[in-house]
């Protein structure tokens, strides 16, 4: 007990430290940034950076109790500056330390796996996962991993890692060409390989990403191309919540769980981004630019959402083989089931989708055509108008036009031509104008009885 207190006013007496670096940085910052210098952001880089530097030596002479009590006491932000000043080879032992809250806080901030770390591996301590990055085998040698994953590999890892484990590690820019009946085997060994594809939605776009995984002798070895979204939720899940995973099948189930869930998330974006295209769609009138833009937006998102439903497809596969070979302990069993049901849930939604998308499609396409048919009358109409004034021309043309005025004074006779050209024109134009007015009238009565019908159809 008193080498805990101890420990606590050490800790507070580094917190103080600390606040005074932070604040010492805020005031040098916010006076070079009132004053006006040749290469201002330059020098304002090179202040903080040499802040961040006397921040960061400060944190290494500290041990990892003390770094856990004064992030425990800074504010939100100031939390999160210091945590970033931390090296991420101490990051596991200082999350221990660290109470449930402001741990999974600070794992949420964590920066994502470079993919120039091929290697991970993954052990319990505590009853959660520590991530480890691994550059050779005598590294690996140490570890007793659950889960060991493979971003981007080299042929020269792939080789030793394969030999380390006495596995064959395929490589992932391969992966695309297995044939279905190659996805999902059992070697004579007893060693499980599966090949999933797993959903990557950008702003720039979503593809299908392919990860091979082995299961060997209870530890998971996991390879893809790229880092993925839904591995750094397990990461982040199984870093903060003691005993989310005991096993490496634990965690190859939980990562498909992710991706059905990630799958979820990604199909209610499509949810949103139609709901704004349906308001443009179904609004008074949509320019031939808008529908182009309209019908872009529809393409991208049938793109997404065929991707979501071959990436849960897929998922289902997968799980439905684990199950089918019985590899899976009563546990693992009804949790398998569960993802099973999720992925169930999403293939209606998915379904009510197209047909909106179809929906979509159709009305941004009939807007397209009203609008064409729209000129086209347009045209039609300058046609009749001016049909009359032609034959008067052609009329006028002609020698015997001379003939019969002959003795009338030409511009009275020409004045009067073109006179009588323009109000036959206003003529036919008025014409036109009634009666299409005299259509529009007769259409919406129509449909005013026929409503009528209905109603009282149903008070009936």
């Amino acid at each position: 007990m008193e080498d805990r207190i101890k420990e606590m006013l050490m800790a507070s007496g580094h917190l103080w430290e600390v606040q005074e670096l932070l604040e010492r940085a805020r005031r040098v910052e916010d006076l070079i940034h009132r004053q006006e210098m040749p290469r201002h952001e330059l020098v304002e880089t090179l202040v903080h950076r040499q802040h961040l530097a006397g921040l960061r030596n400060k944190l290494e002479s500290l041990s990892s109790l003390e770094v856990a009590q004064i992030l425990e006491a800074l504010s939100e932000d100031d939390r999160l500056l210091v945590w970033q000043q931390v090296r991420e080879a101490r990051c596991d032992d200082i999350l221990e330390k660290i109470s449930d809250d402001v741990r999974e806080e600070l794992v949420s901030a964590l920066p994502p796996s470079q993919p120039k770390i091929m290697l991970n591996a993954f052990e319990l301590h505590n009853g959660r996962l520590r991530q480890i990055p691994v550059e050779k085998r005598d590294e690996l040698a140490q570890l007793k991993p659950i889960w060991v994953d493979l971003v981007a590999p080299s042929p020269k890892v792939r080789q030793w890692v394969g030999e380390f484990f006495g596995v064959e590690i395929p490589d992932p820019d391969s992966l695309t060409d297995l044939e279905a009946s190659a996805r999902f085997f059992v070697e004579d060994e007893g060693d499980i390989h599966l090949t999933s594809d797993f959903l990557l939605d950008l702003d720039e776009g979503s593809r299908n990403v392919a990860v091979a995984f082995i299961l060997h002798k209870d530890v998971l070895i996991s390879v893809r191309k790229e880092e993925l979204p839904v591995f750094r939720l397990q990461r982040l899940r199984a870093r903060t919540q003691p005993g989310y995973v005991s096993s490496g099948k634990d965690v190859l189930l939980d990562l498909y769980a992710a991706d059905a869930e990630y799958s979820a998330d990604a199909l209610e974006d499509v949810y949103a981004a139609l709901e704004a295209v349906g308001k443009k769609v179904l609004s008074i009138q949509l320019s031939d630019d808008q529908a182009a833009q309209i019908l872009a937006s529809i393409a991208q998102q049938e793109d997404l959402n065929g991707r979501i439903r071959r990436n849960v497809l897929d998922t289902r596969r997968a799980v439905s083989f684990l199950m089918r070979g019985k590899f899976l302990d009563a546990n693992q069993q009804e949790d398998a089931r569960q993802i099973l049901r999720d992925i169930e849930s999403l293939d209606g939604h998915t379904s009510f989708v197209f047909g909106k998308i179809n929906f979509l499609m159709d009305a941004t396409i009939g807007f397209i055509n009203i609008n064409q048919n729209r000129r086209v009358n347009q045209l039609t109409v300058f046609g009749v108008v001016f049909m009359p004034i032609n034959i008067l021309a052609g009329i006028g043309g002609m020698s015997e036009f001379s003939m019969m005025t002959e003795g009338v004074p030409w511009p009275v006779a020409y004045g009067s031509f073109v006179v009588a050209m323009g109000l036959i024109g206003w003529a036919t134009h008025m014409a036109l104008k009634r009666f299409e007015k005299r259509k529009v009238e007769q259409v919406a009565k129509e449909r005013k009885s026929l409503f009528g019908l209905w109603g009282s159809s149903r008070q009936a």
